[in-house]
């Protein structure tokens, strides 16, 4: 499923000049849609609204140039609704309470007829001008589409989350980039594609169906004026110039990558972890949120199974601030391997989570007398400090049998070594530790 842009002038004059190509090309019917098939196949959660008869409130989620504004114009011509279409990057509460108006008349007009207000970008408005919009989805005034690239989850308010359904859309497939080339060629909108043009130009639109029309337009203004009828894959990368790929920096892309990523080096796959760190550095990511991505991982997943991880990375990060790019990106390739062929442990990192849990669930304990700071004279005749042994005055500077936990607590275990890496060692001196303890406090 695909859209273009609203308005915006062809290069090459012609007597559909005025009309963008995506326009041209725009699906009037579902049928003539591509891609999507997942929701708007036969069967499919949003085939079936269609065809009910009865509109919803929802949420359209995908990446650019998958076709959002497209369902949305589709289900406004298939109930007869009016459609309002909102800017979240442009517009603002004046814009809501002008769909609201519009949407009163259209419903108290002659026709009562029902209207589909259209927000793209809703991620972009705040939480209040989210809530200008209940009231009337609740009251049926008019249906609610939202489009948004972001995660609805995180960017849309969980009250209208609540009160639309949701609908993935996907980056289109190599196949309905190629048959939206093949309606375009079809129309005489662009030259011939030699078969590595035309893989090339579909790589390079990566699942955008608007980037890739954009491109066909450029392409096809430049091939006129050279007076081409072969687009050959030579000619196109001179025209293109270093393939570009798109990234959302701060999109759900974005940490669906990092995610790999993390995965990757949680899993010992130092092939899979460099893929995935040049292909975030490639399309854009900032290195030094690489770097401190990195330092997370060896805290994170490494921790005390090899310390040596954690120091490493915070190296690569300083050699990143000294050198910049490229050459300081060396450092973090060479420390992403490293942290994949590492040993494991998540154990601190566990630990750590079950006693934030713990502490949340469990009263403010006071702490013992004799753990208690004593500096003044009031403090010690209250017997703060109090019969505390100091570990270093003892056998190998253990204290064994002393206590450290809030007095009438059972203490928890909440760091269970691995048996890998260093920690195998530690994991032999806590049991030898913990003997030393069962045997100090046996009667």
């Amino acid at each position: 499923m695909w859209c273009g842009p609203e308005h915006r002038a062809m290069s090459k004059p012609s007597t559909t000049a005025h009309i963008p190509l995506a326009e041209r090309l725009r699906p009037r019917t579902l049928a003539e849609v591509i891609g999507q098939q997942h929701i708007l196949g036969e069967g499919m959660a949003l085939r079936v609204a269609f065809e009910s008869g009865q509109p919803h409130s929802c949420l359209l989620w995908g990446p650019p140039g998958v076709g959002k504004t497209t369902i949305a114009r589709l289900m406004a011509d298939a109930f007869e609704a009016q459609f309002l279409s909102i800017s979240a990057v442009l517009g603002g509460v004046k814009e809501i309470r002008e769909a609201v108006d519009l949407a009163q008349t259209a419903r108290d007009g002659l026709e009562n007829r029902r209207t589909i207000v259209f927000v793209d970008e809703v991620h972009r408005f705040n939480k209040s001008q989210q809530d200008a919009f209940l009231p009337h989805v609740e009251s049926g005034l008019f249906t609610f589409i939202g489009a948004t690239t972001e995660n609805p989850s995180f960017e849309v308010n969980s009250a209208l989350l609540s009160r639309a359904a949701v609908y993935v859309l996907q980056p289109l497939s190599e196949d309905d980039l190629a048959q939206i080339i093949a309606k375009a060629h079809a129309i005489q909108a662009v030259p011939e594609l030699e078969a590595d043009a035309q893989a090339r130009l579909i790589a390079y639109a990566d699942g955008d169906a608007r980037r890739l029309l954009n491109t066909l337009e450029t392409l096809a203004v430049a091939a006129h004026r050279e007076k081409l009828e072969v687009v050959r894959d030579e000619w196109l990368m001179k025209v293109l110039g270093e393939r570009m790929r798109r990234y959302d920096k701060g999109g759900e892309q974005f940490y669906d990558t990092i995610s790999a990523l993390h995965k990757s080096v949680r899993g010992s796959d130092p092939d899979a972890a460099l893929y995935w760190l040049v292909r975030m550095l490639d399309g854009g990511a900032e290195p030094k949120y690489m770097a401190r991505r990195m330092i997370r991982m060896a805290a994170e997943d490494i921790g005390l199974a090899d310390p040596r991880a954690l120091r490493l990375a915070l190296d690569a990060a300083e050699v990143y601030e000294r050198l910049g790019s490229p050459e300081g990106e060396l450092a973090l390739a060479e420390c992403v391997v490293y942290l994949a062929i590492a040993p494991k442990s998540n154990a601190v990192y566990k630990a750590y989570n079950s006693v934030r849990k713990l502490i949340k669930s469990d009263g403010t304990r006071p702490v013992p007398l004799h753990l208690r700071n004593a500096p003044t004279t009031l403090m010690k005749d209250l017997d703060y400090g109090k019969a505390y042994r100091y570990a270093h005055d003892e056998p190998d500077a253990f204290a064994a049998g002393e206590n450290y936990w809030p007095d009438g607590m059972k203490p928890p275990t909440l760091y269970e070594p691995v048996e890998r890496g260093l920690e195998i060692k530690i994991a032999e001196k806590m049991r030898a530790l913990r003997e030393k303890n069962t045997q100090a406090r046996k009667p």
